[in-house]
């Protein structure tokens, strides 16, 4: 019995295997995807998502481990280089398995593994539905924040037509002012000669 027994041993032996994974995660790191069978696929999940998890704080020492590992100069470099800058922000995760069905010769059960940000077609469609919706938040945001800057605009474009028609009215009054101070001394006089006649007669 295999109890407790959590290693895929895939009908190798140790060193046989480790070299085949070694050898797949490379193959992966430059090609960001390969065709493989459904357990070893699986296998190389557990083996690549690891060193993948080191390749985000680069380092001497983590360079180191992650070459004990993998066995290939001109791969650790690509991870460090270009995977480690794509893959920074996610928090494990970074491979998908997709089932392929089964082989026609063995039909053994077929499987595609990918590295998830490696993905146009589906990290397009991801990328759109982020646009839209920072659209949609900035369009709502700006019209909340235009709204007050449009009551100011209007406040002030009011209180400079209320200054305006004071200003407009004031000099109005100055010019008529005199006029008017005769009008009434005039009437004042037309009344004081009323009342002279009046007496008179």
């Amino acid at each position: 019995m295999r109890h407790g027994k959590k290693i895929m041993h895939l009908g190798r032996k140790t060193a046989h295997r480790k070299s085949m994974l070694a050898n797949m995660a490379c193959s992966l790191i430059e090609h960001k995807r390969i065709n493989t069978t459904v357990t070893k696929a699986k296998a190389l999940k557990q083996f690549v998502e690891p060193i993948i998890t080191k390749s985000k704080e680069d380092s001497t020492h983590n360079r180191r481990l992650v070459f004990r590992e993998l066995r290939n100069k001109y791969a650790v470099s690509e991870l460090f280089r270009d995977i480690a800058q794509k893959v920074g922000d996610r928090p494990g995760g970074y491979t998908r398995i997709i089932k392929l069905g089964n082989r026609l010769g063995d039909n053994a059960e077929m499987a595609m593994i990918e590295l998830v940000d490696f993905n146009e077609t589906f990290t397009k469609d991801q990328k759109e539905k982020k646009k839209t919706r920072r659209r949609g938040g900035k369009k709502s945001s700006a019209a909340t924040s235009k709204e007050p800057i449009d009551n100011i605009t209007e406040a002030a474009e009011e209180e400079k037509v209320k200054e305006s028609t004071k200003e407009k009215n004031s000099e109005k009054e100055k010019k008529s002012s005199p006029k008017g101070k005769v009008t009434k001394t005039s009437e004042k006089k037309e009344k004081s000669e009323d009342q002279d006649s009046d007496d008179e007669k």
